[in-house]
């Protein structure tokens, strides 16, 4: 496979893993599949991990690493009650 092959499917691949992310989070549903009500949403957050808040970049993170993780948890923990008998 050519190299602008592999590079292309691999950062098809990652678009894909994050659109996957944003339906995870329910985000579709909650904003009617709105696209610029999702982009305005990641542009506040991009301003917020700039420092355009009060609350720090680092603790920002933190707190959605925190959430995502809480969230990851939790879907594991359904889905392997699911598949117990």
């Amino acid at each position: 496979m050519r190299d602008w092959a592999k590079a292309r499917r691999e950062r098809t691949h990652h678009l894909i893993e994050l659109g996957g992310l944003v339906q995870k989070a329910r985000l579709v549903d909650l904003t009617d599949d709105d696209r610029a009500t999702l982009l305005g949403a990641f542009l506040d957050i991009a301003g917020q991990l700039q420092g355009s808040n009060v609350t720090t970049p680092v603790d920002l993170k933190t707190r959605w690493r925190r959430a995502g993780l809480h969230a990851f948890d939790a879907e594991k923990e359904h889905v392997e009650r699911k598949e117990q008998p």
